[in-house]
């Protein structure tokens, strides 16, 4: 189907795509030749900054439905009622990997879900495990520094990684996590995501309603699937597309992947004295104490048409809330509220949210922000200010989520520690969760990771962690790295 003649960015036609303007027949190119100028300028600006981490995605659009009533637990709209149905895009990704990386690698997965509802877009920026490997936000700039390029040999370097993991023992939750046979997903369908945060739901009760604390659970459809080390790097090799192609492909074949949607709810009162502090992203809550409650199915099924417009430039921010959700003190959710949206600021633009994958599909976004880079006009004449007595947008009065009292003198303290926390007590019932078999493959999955460092004390200092997890995974894990460092 024919879609009318080539043209210049301008609109004019173009007579010929295939030759330079020159002077004369083997003559220098011309500086008039204006498509040749256009077309070589374009091209030297069609790439944007990467994303500093979960730079390497894939995503596709879907429907979140809803399976059970939860009203009485939050009055966001797109929980409204059971059988509602919300438009999504989700995003998944690496983590340390750049653009370029390979998908078959062991790395956390990222697991980012914009919901458009009526209300505004809504954004779960997650991962496919439960905690993360620090607890405070402080940290995460150093930790990635760790597992991105070291600025002098520019590879990712063991000592750099494991220097860092094992003087910050809050890690070794994560670490066995990551570690483990869940470390390798064999594809985007076969894992699960998880909110991993701690945030507040509140209902319609009072002025501000009742609030709760709850963590998101997805729970893939499909079933678990994971890739052992050696499957993994047989096929990272072979097709470092994988999971990308395996996701397009499952849609367009009509498969489409799908998770059902779970919440652990916490009563408000509870969190002050809860055996684990529950704002801790290094800590689960256990399901015997607060069983993951189902309230939805999400389902993935359109690919999107252009890979850079809609995954590359999509934006997701855990500030991002609509009224019934907002945050809690988890203190790296806190600190993503403003790193999400100003690493998107830098990296897309100002008026990136007025992307089509960005900009809300179910409502119109109504503020008084103007101009930027490639601003499109569409306040036209109406007034930029608030408040204003010509018809303008006005607040509402009404917070999205309830206010959470604080006491005390402000000051750079520790997380609060309550009564069964430590960095070992978590990672050590997970080690002790596991089969024989896998266990085997844990310790050998550390080992090989460990031996590579070049310092015998970054080693025992690593290993002496996962001692104090639990004394039998310690043991097991020197043994082996003694014997692969000779």
């Amino acid at each position: 189907m024919t879609q009318g003649p080539l043209t210049t960015e301008a609109g004019a036609p173009v007579a010929d795509n295939q030759n330079s303007e020159i002077a004369g027949v083997g003559g220098p190119v011309l500086v008039q030749d204006q498509l040749l100028l256009e077309k070589l300028a374009h091209f030297n600006r069609e790439r944007i900054p990467e994303r500093v981490v979960h730079a390497r995605g894939a995503g596709a659009y879907g429907t979140f439905t809803v399976t059970a009533d939860v009203t009485r637990y939050t009055r966001v709209a797109f929980l409204s009622e059971v059988g509602k149905e919300t438009e999504v895009f989700l995003r998944f990704s690496t983590v340390a990997g750049n653009l370029g990386a390979a998908d078959a690698v062991r790395d956390p997965r990222g697991f980012a879900v914009k919901f458009y509802t009526e209300e505004g877009n809504y954004d779960l920026v997650g991962n496919n495990t439960p905690v993360f490997f620090i607890r405070d936000a402080i940290k995460f700039p150093d930790f990635i520094h760790t597992q991105k390029r070291d600025p002098c040999t520019g590879s990712q370097e063991a000592d750099n990684v494991w220097d860092f993991w094992g003087l910050s023992p809050e890690s070794t939750h994560q670490v066995t996590w990551l570690f483990g046979d869940r470390g390798i997903p064999a594809s985007y369908r076969h894992m699960d995501g998880f909110g991993s945060h701690t945030f507040q739901w509140n209902n319609s009760a009072g002025p501000q309603g009742e609030a709760f604390w709850v963590k998101y659970h997805f729970k893939t459809d499909q079933g678990i699937r994971n890739l052992t080390a050696e499957e993994a790097e047989l096929l990272a090799g072979k097709d470092p597309d994988s999971h990308q192609r395996d996701l397009r492909e499952a849609i367009e074949r009509g498969e489409f992947p799908s998770w059902t949607v779970g919440v652990q709810i916490m009563p408000v009162a509870d969190a002050a004295t809860y055996r684990f502090n529950p704002f801790d992203l290094t800590q689960v809550w256990p399901h015997a104490d607060y069983p993951v409650i189902e309230i939805g199915r999400l389902e993935l099924n359109r690919n999107p048409r252009n890979v850079f417009a809609e995954v590359e430039q999509s934006i997701f921010s855990p500030a991002h809330f609509v009224p019934g959700i907002g945050p809690s003190p988890d203190k790296m959710l806190q600190g993503r509220l403003f790193a999400y949206g100003d690493a998107h600021r830098y990296r897309v633009g100002i008026n990136a949210d007025r992307l089509p994958v960005n900009r809300p599909h179910a409502t119109e976004a109504r503020t008084h922000s103007r101009d930027g880079f490639l601003y499109d006009g569409r306040h036209g004449g109406a007034k930029n200010y608030e408040p204003n007595s010509f018809g303008g947008p006005a607040q509402t009065d009404r917070p999205l989520w309830r206010s959470t009292a604080v006491t005390g003198a402000t000051g750079n303290h520790p997380t609060p520690v309550h009564a069964e926390d430590d960095d070992f007590v978590q990672a050590g019932n997970l080690y002790r969760l596991m089969g024989e078999v896998e266990k085997e493959r844990l310790i050998a999955n550390l080992a090989g990771s460990i031996a590579g460092v070049s310092r015998d004390d970054i080693a025992e200092r690593a290993i002496g962690n996962f001692r104090r997890a639990d004394a039998d995974f310690g043991k097991r894990l020197e043994v082996a790295v003694r014997e692969l460092r000779g």
